[in-house]
Order: structure tokens, then C-alpha cells, then sequence
């Protein structure tokens, strides 16, 4: 059930969104028209994906959680059955679908997820055939079934890292290059947001995209996502409500807009 505070936030978003209308962007509308409400997406490609979501909204066995968070303790263990985790934890089947429509139209090669979770979100990441997916997740009990639902699908593009992400995560932008698009969704506090796009925003270039999930989940996500869009190396934003998305060519010359979705 929403909070008074996601009531309020939504009811501010919109009064706020615009339409195709008042993007004089050329940027934003092609983005719009092109990637965001697209008519040309071919659904029956994520089919396998969502009958994996759909045996996972039936299946109730239990997993034991270890949640990780800053400064790699452990805040608490809890048993929860895999449906529920599906129901309420996977990242809606949309928005999957816009964020793999992203990867495809900025012709995003390395891709990074911070927050695997069962691995639904992961495999439409990985729907981009010549891209490398690397996922981390913190939770063992996640970890394992994650990688069945990988072997599954044949997803051989993916690449999942197990760990406190605190720790994991610098160890691989150490031996990266590059990031052409990230998606972070791994912990719903300020500080643990702050802390990561920090760490890989020096690994992005101009035509990178970073995913930020959640906004308005909290005040504390709200603060999260309203400093980051005043990042000096963030010249876009899209504020979809339940994501942010993030650009940094300098030629947008920091152009933030929210849009229905």
C-alpha cells in the first residue's frame, strides 16, 4: 500500500509531466518517440522471460535472506518465500522492457545491475546479445537462484558477482574501463545511493545512461535522486516517477524533464 509520502510525490509528478508537446529537446523527443512510447517493440521476444516471473509469483519455497548494507554489515536475516519476493521485489515487466529499449538504442556494450534480485530484470539487460551483463548481489539464497534462472534462459552474457556490493563493486570498476549503462536498485537509503553512483560516475562517458530505481520511495530516495541530478557531470534527466534516468552528454547543457510513463 502506497505511504502518504509516495501519494504526495506522485500527485506532484503529475501535475509537473509534460507531453511530446513541450519537449523542444531534439534529444528528449526522439527519446520520447523512439525509445519511451515506442510502437515498434516486439513483446513475443520477452515471453520466455515472463513465464520465468510467472512460475516464480507460484512458487513458495522459502529463501534465508542475509541483507547487506553500508559498511558491510549485516542489518538483518529474514525468511521469505520466493512469490512474495517476485510480487513485491521484481522490477515491473514495463519498465524491464523500456530499460532494454535503452540498452538497444544507445547500443549500450557494457551494462552493470547493482541489485540482481531473481534475475527477471537481469535477463531483459541481457536481451542485447553482444552486451555483458554484470550483475551483483549481495544475499547468497538470491545469489543461487539467480543462477538457475541464468542457466535456464542460456543467458550466457551475464556475469553475476556475489557480495557485500561496498566491496565488490570497487574491485570490478578497477579492472573496467567503461560503463554504458548502469542500473541502481541495490539499497533504498541515501548514503548506500550517494556512496555508488559516486563510485561509478567516473567510469561513464557521454553517451552512458544510469537507471536510478525507487525515487520516491522514501524522503531519503527523494534526497538521493534530487542531489545526483545536480551532479556536475549530469547534464539530463527523466524523472519517470518510479525511475530516474540519467545523461551525461554536456550538449543537453543540463536539461531535467518529467514524463509520463
Amino acid at each position: 500500500m502506497p505511504t502518504f509520502f509516495q501519494l504526495k510525490t506522485y500527485l506532484t509528478h503529475w501535475l509537473d509531466q509534460v507531453s511530446e508537446h513541450s519537449l523542444h529537446s531534439p534529444f528528449f523527443f526522439d527519446f520520447y518517440k523512439n525509445v519511451l512510447h515506442t510502437n515498434n517493440e516486439d513483446n513475443a521476444r520477452f515471453a520466455p522471460i515472463e513465464a520465468k516471473r510467472e512460475a516464480y509469483l507460484h512458487n513458495d519455497a522459502a529463501l534465508t535472506i542475509n541483507d547487506l548494507g553500508a559498511g558491510s554489515a549485516i542489518l538483518k536475516t529474514s525468511t521469505r518465500k520466493i512469490s512474495d519476493i517476485a510480487r513485491t521485489g521484481l522490477t515491473p515487466a514495463k519498465y524491464s522492457r523500456l530499460y532494454a529499449r535503452i540498452i538497444e538504442h544507445f547500443k549500450c556494450r557494457t551494462v552493470i545491475e547493482l541489485g540482481t534480485s531473481l534475475g527477471i530484470n537481469t535477463l531483459y539487460l541481457a536481451t542485447k546479445k553482444d552486451s555483458q551483463v554484470i550483475s551483483f548481489e549481495g544475499a547468497a539464497s538470491i545469489v543461487q537462484t539467480a543462477r538457475a534462472t541464468f542457466q535456464n534462459a542460456g543467458a550466457a552474457n551475464i556475469k553475476l558477482i556475489e557480495g557485500d556490493i561496498n566491496n565488490t563493486l570497487q574491485s570490478f570498476l578497477g579492472n573496467t574501463s567503461s560503463i554504458d549503462f548502469a542500473f541502481l536498485d541495490a539499497n533504498h537509503r541515501y548514503e548506500p545511493t550517494i556512496k555508488y553512483f559516486n563510485m561509478i560516475v567516473q567510469k561513464l562517458h557521454a553517451n552512458s545512461v544510469v537507471v536510478l530505481d525507487d525515487i520516491y520511495y522514501s524522503p531519503e530516495m527523494e534526497k538521493a535522486w534530487k542531489q545526483i541530478q545536480h551532479h556536475p557531470l549530469v547534464y539530463g534527466s527523466i524523472d519517470l516517477y518510479r525511475c530516474g534516468l540519467l545523461f551525461f552528454d554536456p550538449s543537453l547543457n543540463k536539461q531535467h524533464v518529467v514524463l509520463q510513463y
